[in-house]
């Protein structure tokens, strides 16, 4: 984890300034979320950023617990969060195991090109699905790594070794779609903007 706090601290002002690269795939996805999301829902975003997303959402819900490794990146979302005057998001610097939350305590799980810089990824899934109320929505966005491009597949050694990329996990869709059906989640939603790109909302069980 501290390697990667590093990495996220270090890299937290040039992210915030850099635009969103395809802004129609990512109102897309704004827009799709807000489809599910529910006036008085508790909400996690883990792997929150710079809070562009969170704060974008929050008038839709309760509430909002953003959570991210980076102190730095939080510190830029609790200044935007100011800015926009939204005052219904509470950011934390830690990560989803060390979240100290009762299961079950959400309504919706937001992890939004995260999974894919976890090293557990198996696991992340299977907390998130802890979390989250029976019913209850994860919305994820995720690069799929193994379906990129061979060149930067080749490339990515070298950028972590010269610490220009973070860990990443190589996943392909049937992979990810395998660990959300093992953890109790039936797909409801699945957009692919791209072919190393999956956008999912996944639902728990209400038996669960």
């Amino acid at each position: 984890m501290k390697s990667a706090q590093s990495f996220w601290d270090r890299a937290a002002r040039r992210y915030a300034r850099s635009p969103v690269k395809d802004q129609e795939s990512y109102r897309k996805k704004l827009a799709v979320t807000q489809e599910y999301l529910r006036p008085g829902w508790r909400v996690l975003e883990f792997g929150c950023g710079t809070g562009s997303t969170a704060i974008t959402h929050a008038p839709h819900v309760g509430e909002i617990l953003a959570i991210d490794i980076s102190g730095e990146m939080l510190a830029i979302a609790e200044q935007r969060a100011r800015e926009a005057g939204v005052e219904n998001i509470r950011f934390q610097r830690g990560t989803l195991d060390s979240l100290e939350e009762e299961a079950q305590g959400f309504d919706a799980v937001l992890g939004l090109n995260v999974l894919h810089l976890l090293e557990d990824v198996e696991g992340a899934i299977a907390r998130v699905a802890d979390l989250l109320k029976p019913g209850g929505v994860f919305v994820s966005s995720t690069a799929l790594i193994a379906e990129v491009k061979p060149h930067w597949r080749l490339l990515i050694p070298l950028m972590q070794f010269l610490g220009l990329a973070p860990h990443v996990s190589r996943l392909d869709k049937p992979q990810l779609l395998a660990l959300l059906g093992d953890a109790g989640f039936v797909i409801d939603f699945e957009w692919q903007p791209q072919r190393s790109s999956l956008f999912l909302v996944a639902r728990k069980s209400e038996s669960a």
